[in-house]
């Protein structure tokens, strides 16, 4: 990616930020754009004053005006977490969709690539089991989710119309759970919630009996799939995640196990539309791209639990 330029939305948010690093390192330049709704300034502030480096704070529902051409677009901005697109349903469904639209005309109109990254939740509460990418999904398309859901349904089918109509080079990204350094302590989302709640000692918080389960991909591996997947030919959805499934409660315990303690489990119930199973069938990656997930759990977690001890310190 040598001399290559990039414009990043998104980019102060948990993976962004880490994407934003990665090209650069890669030698890239990179414009970067957030609107800081729930993307953190901390997050790139290590990369503010790289002679390389641009950060816009500027919302993608409006009329991109990026100056210069670029080589490669990366559309990463969304609300992820329950807790922020429950909140924002309206900025979130826009997001999805007039966001999309934008950046995928500034790929349009420099002849670049596009990569969107989209969500497991395309897949919904699961029929199907592990997850493959021509599964069409169970999504209730009117619940609490749905502004999220249904948004980057919206956008994959978006971004496949402007590859069919226009020639666009794109790349759909099906984003399995990720974590790692730099996610927000009030995500919401099971790892940094988890994390919180051990750090201040209070007890982990297990949604309904804990057994639905999840898979947990460290981010490093993330923007590596990522990379692989924006620099590839295959312009169907891939799945990018971790294999390795764990209900709620085992992953509560073992979180418990790395740092120490015996915090005790409380239930709370279910939340509307929870999916009962999530895991990734990797095989098209693997395949087409030669990527599985390398960190394994107990080391990404001890990188992210550093992180955290950190922000905290810092509060």
């Amino acid at each position: 990616m040598l001399g290559m330029r990039h414009l990043v939305s998104g980019a102060a948010g948990f993976i962004g930020s880490h994407l934003c690093e990665r090209l650069l390192a890669d030698g890239s330049e990179v414009v970067a754009l957030d609107n800081l709704i729930t993307g953190a300034r901390r997050n790139i502030e290590h990369l503010e004053g790289k002679p390389k480096f641009t950060f816009r704070e500027f919302d993608v529902t409006k009329p991109v005006e990026a100056g210069g051409k670029f080589d490669h677009v990366w559309h990463l901005a969304s609300l992820a977490s329950p807790k922020f697109y429950l909140a924002y349903p309206i900025e979130t469904l826009e997001s999805g969709s007039t966001g999309t639209r934008n950046m995928l005309e500034i790929a349009r109109r420099d002849d670049a690539r596009f990569l969107i990254t989209s969500t497991s939740e395309c897949y919904g509460d699961p029929l199907e089991h592990p997850q493959v990418e021509t599964y069409w999904g169970n999504v209730n398309p009117v619940g609490l989710r749905s502004c999220y859901d249904e948004s980057k349904r919206y956008a994959e089918a978006l971004t496949m119309a402007y590859h069919r109509t226009f020639g666009v080079r794109t790349n759909i990204a099906r984003i399995f759970n990720t974590y790692g350094p730099r996610m927000a302590l009030n995500d919401g989302r099971v790892v940094p919630a988890f994390m919180d709640q051990a750090l201040r000692k209070q007890p982990l918080t297990v949604f309904g009996e804990g057994k639905q389960t999840r898979s947990f991909c460290y981010v490093s591996d993330m923007v590596e799939g990522l990379v692989r997947l924006g620099n590839s030919e295959e312009r169907f959805p891939v799945n990018l995640g971790n294999p390795v499934e764990l209900t709620i409660l085992e992953f509560a315990q073992r979180i418990g196990r790395l740092m120490g303690i015996e915090a005790p489990i409380v239930h709370e119930p279910l939340p509307s539309d929870d999916p009962k199973q999530r895991q990734p069938n990797i095989a098209k990656a693997k395949t087409l791209l030669g990527w599985e997930p390398k960190v394994n759990l107990e080391d990404g977690l001890r990188e992210t639990v550093e992180y955290f001890r950190s922000r905290l310190a810092e509060a």
